[in-house]
Order: C-alpha cells, then structure tokens, then sequence
C-alpha cells in the first residue's frame, strides 16, 4: 500500500500487530458493534488502540501533507479524556480534551484553568460534512456550566474556520470560547470572536485598498496627445467617499466587537474586565491576540 499523498514522509502503515494477530489499519477501525454510531468516549483498551491508529498511523503517516504546514499531535497518553466519531461501523475521527484541573504537562505542577478543547481530527474523505463543527458543538455542550473554554493555542486555519461557522451559528457561545495558552490564565487568553471580527475587518480593508489603488492607476493614465484624464460626473468624488466610508464602517464593526466583548467579560461571575484579559476597549487594536509563529 502507499500513502494517500506521496509527499508524506517516512515509510508506508500497511498493518497494527494486536493480540498476536496482524490487522490492516482499516479493519482496526472496523466495529461490528451495531450500537457504536456518532461521538462516543474512549474507555476500552481497545478504543485506546483505535485513537492512537487515528492519530499516529492515519493523521501522522497517511493523510498529513508536510508542505501545507499541517499540525502535528504527539501520541495521547493513557489519561487523555477522548471522543472518537463513528459513522457506518467505522471510526473516521476524534476529538480530545483537557479538564479543568488536570496538569498542563508530566514535568508541571501546573493545572488547567478551564476546559480545552485540545486535538481534533477528521479522515479526509469525511470531511466538509460538518463533522468538526459537530464536534465542537458536542465539546462545548459537555462543559455547558463552564463560563469560560479554551481552544487550544495555536488554532490551524482549517479549525479557525471551524470556530468561526460556530460562532456565526451560535451567539451564545462568543463569549465563552477562547484561544488558550496553558494554563489558561486571562492573559494567555485571546477571544476566537473577536479575532474573527478584526481579521475580517482587515481583509476588508485590503481588498478596498487593492481597488482603491488599481482605479488611482487608471485615472493617472495619459496619452501623447491627452493629459490626466478627466472623471465625469462626479464619479471621481463619489470613489472617494465611498471608500471613506467603507473604511469607516470597517472601524465601527471592531469598536463594536470589542465593546461587546468587554461587556461580556464585566457580566462574567469570574469578575476580569476587558482591560485584565488584555482586549482592548472601544478601540480597533488588536490587544491580547497573540500572532502566530
């Protein structure tokens, strides 16, 4: 057997070694068990076996392309809190957690702080169904009496248009779901709402500036005989208020996102302002989000 995509590196999985029998990884992922359908946690040895081939053996060295820059996850350990995704007998993703309270790393005394929504994984030829949406869903349903979950630092941009679908579905939820850092702490913490507003704003105002500076081009353009060329109509007025007030209708949806997320944070029962998680207030800068490396 080879790779899904050649560009993979290291040699192919054609087989797991479990309980003195050799499996194809697709039968690993097989269950004859009628009653195994949709989001289910790992309890079994067994399971344990089907996420680690998910995770390792799939993700890892079948379905993961090097030059896009994809993540990668370590082997889970024992005690990580998983769900895998069934559908039709067969295991085609997971997703995993860090409970509040549970420690950041072998080598910490540190804990979490709230619930992370840590690793999630989708095969590719069940994707674009909604099923690392519904996961989400599933992850912030769970926690449901937690004011405050985390998405774990740093979102891929695959996910990042996972949480904003979400979000865009579910206005409740803008509050509660944050990008997070361990252990979570206010000023590891940067709003996926909010970050969704400012990037949006942005491409906005680039994609305005590209035409902006292609019609300036076109107006400046003269010919042997001609000078500048001349608008008509007004046209060349009418441009440049429209995309003063565009650029300004850019500001106001930040100035509002932020106000509404400071807001959101004042009503909290954890008590932090916009200022103590390092957002900014009434303004349209980007405080408290953390670029990516």
């Amino acid at each position: 057997m080879t790779p899904a995509d050649s560009r993979v590196q290291g040699p192919p999985v054609v087989a797991v070694y479990v309980k003195q029998s050799w499996w194809t990884t697709e039968d690993v992922l097989r269950t004859s068990d009628p009653s195994r359908e949709g989001l289910m946690k790992v309890q079994s040895f067994g399971e344990r076996i089907v996420l680690f081939v998910l995770n390792v053996v799939i993700f890892g060295r079948l379905e993961r392309n090097l030059d896009d820059d994809d993540m990668f996850f370590l082997p889970h350990s024992v005690k990580e809190e998983a769900k895998i995704l069934w559908r039709d007998g067969a295991a085609v993703g997971f997703y995993t957690t860090k409970r509040k309270g549970s420690l950041c790393g072998d080598g910490t005394g540190t804990c979490y702080l709230l619930p992370v929504f840590d690793t999630v994984f989708v095969r590719r030829r069940h994707r674009r169904r909604g099923l690392a949406l519904a996961m989400l869903q599933d992850f912030c349903q769970t926690f449901r009496e937690d004011e405050a979950l985390g998405v774990s630092w740093p979102i891929s941009p695959a996910m990042y248009q996972v949480c904003r679908k979400f979000l865009a579905a579910h206005p409740a939820e803008r509050g509660r779901l944050w990008e997070v850092e361990p252990p979570g702490a206010w000023g590891q913490r940067g709003n996926i709402w909010l970050k969704v507003q400012l990037q949006q704003s942005r491409l906005h105002l680039d994609s305005h500036s590209g035409h902006s500076k292609e019609a300036v081009a076109t107006r400046g353009q003269t010919s042997q005989d001609d000078g500048p060329r001349l608008s008509h109509n007004g046209e060349d007025h009418k441009e440049r208020i429209s995309g003063d007030q565009e650029q300004t209708d850019g500001d106001h949806a930040v100035k509002a996102a932020a106000g509404w997320l400071a807001r959101a944070c004042q009503a909290g029962q954890e008590g932090p302002t916009a200022a103590d998680a390092g957002l900014p207030v009434g303004g349209g800068g980007g405080g408290g989000m953390r670029p990516r490396p």
